[in-house]
C-alpha cells in the first residue's frame, strides 16, 4: 500500500496539535549493553530519508524529546541534520526505562504554544503511546491496525488534536498517518 506523504501533509494541517511519535533507526544486534546499541548505516540513512519526508511536507517538529539510549540520540543527530535548529531538544533518560508514563510527562508538559511535537523512543512504547491518544472511532481504521502491529525501526504515528497537548486524554487524537521509512524513500 503505497502511502502519499502530500496528502498525509494536507490532513495534518487540519489540527492545530501535531504528535509524531517515532521508533529510532534501525540498530546493530549486540552491543556491551542494550542501552548502548548504535544504529547500522541503513539505520543512519531511514533516519535522513524520514526527516527529509517530514520536512517536505512541513511537519518539523517545535519540540524534539529524546530517549536516552544511544540509538535514539544517533535517530535525532541525523535528523537534526535535516531539521537544523528549529525544534528545541531534550534528552529524557525516563523515556528508555519508564516508557508510556514518560511520553504522558512529555506532552502534558508542552506549553501552548508548541504545536508540533516529536518524540523518538523505543518499542512497544511507541505503538503503545499512539494507541492510547488514537480516538476509538479510529480502531476501525487499518491505520489503527498498523500501530496495533507495532511500529518497525524509524516508523512514525503521527496524531493529531485542536486540543493544546496538555490537555489531551485518553482517545483524544485523531491518527493522521503511521509512515514507514520506505515510505519515504
Amino acid at each position: 500500500m503505497a502511502v502519499n506523504l502530500t496528502k498525509i501533509g494536507k490532513r495534518a494541517r487540519d489540527y492545530e496539535y501535531v504528535l509524531i511519535l517515532m521508533r529510532h533507526a534501525k540498530t546493530e544486534k549486540n552491543a556491551s549493553t542494550d542501552a548502548e546499541r548504535e544504529l547500522t548505516d541503513k539505520g543512519r540513512k531511514q533516519a535522513k530519508h524520514v526527516a527529509k519526508a517530514l520536512d517536505g511536507i512541513n511537519l518539523v517538529p517545535d519540540v524534539l524529546a529524546v530517549s536516552g539510549a544511544k540509538r535514539a540520540r544517533q535517530t535525532a543527530d541525523k535528523i537534526l541534520k535535516v531539521f537544523g535548529d528549529k525544534p528545541d531538544v531534550s534528552y529524557h533518560k525516563k523515556l528508555y526505562t519508564d516508557g508510556l508514563s514518560e511520553i504522558s510527562e512529555i506532552i502534558y508538559g508542552q506549553k501552548k504554544k508548541h504545536h508540533l511535537l516529536m518524540v523518538i523512543g523505543h518499542e512497544p512504547t511507541m505503538s503503545e503511546a499512539a494507541q492510547w491518544w488514537a480516538r476509538s472511532a479510529d480502531k476501525h481504521d487499518s491505520t489503527y491496525d498498523l500501530l496495533q502491529l507495532g511500529l518497525s525501526p524509524a516508523a512514525c504515528a503521527i496524531l493529531g488534536s485542536n486540543k493544546p497537548f496538555h490537555e489531551w486524554d485518553v482517545h483524544e487524537a485523531d491518527v493522521i498517518a503511521v509512515i514507514s521509512a520506505k515510505d519515504c524513500n
